[in-house]
């Protein structure tokens, strides 16, 4: 009976620490009883990740604001403001899946892009620019899905050789930062 009783109270911990550790341990893949994400439901900002070899690595990282719940694309629409010579290349598929955010989670969208070329074949963006899934709310009041991060990251190849700002898959998570 006592051997029952401790298999029945450690299944209970496991399961009560499984729960626990889904709830605070970040993004998740995206379930059908959420939303898609109005603007207003995250918070956004740059993650530097890094530089070597003239190659440039950053994040586009979205924050659930507390007591929010929803679902960001698994492709997300990224584009760069004021650097016309620069291509935005989503190398994310069109079936890369959503991800769930909630209560502080993150989840971020890789960025890469070159910087070796001289001044005159190189742009600095003035931002980036995401556009969330939704534009209203469930009570149908409309919000603005267009987001917008300065830019802070510096120049940006933009010469007939390489000039794209690639964009990952959306993953659940916080950004790798340097």
């Amino acid at each position: 009976m006592k051997h029952i009783r401790r298999i029945a109270v450690a299944v209970a911990v496991a399961v009560g620490a499984t729960a626990l550790f889904a709830g605070t341990a970040g993004a998740a893949t995206a379930d059908s009883s959420a939303l898609p994400c109005t603007a207003n439901q995250f918070s956004t900002k740059l993650v530097y990740g890094g530089a070597g070899a003239g190659q440039r690595n950053a994040a586009l990282q979205f924050t659930a604001n507390e007591g929010e719940r929803c679902v960001l694309s698994g492709r997300a629409d990224v584009n760069l403001v004021g650097a016309h010579d620069v291509l935005v290349n989503n190398e994310a598929p069109a079936d890369a899946p959503p991800v769930l955010i909630a209560n502080g989670s993150s989840a971020y969208v890789p960025l890469h892009w070159t910087a070796i070329g001289s001044d005159d074949e190189q742009q600095t963006p003035n931002a980036v620019t995401m556009t969330a899934p939704a534009d209203s709310n469930p009570h149908g009041d409309p919000i603005d899905p267009n987001v917008t991060v300065d830019w802070t990251f510096g120049a940006v190849d933009a010469n007939a050789d390489s000039h794209t700002l690639d964009v990952g898959a959306l993953t659940a998570g916080e950004a790798p930062a340097v």
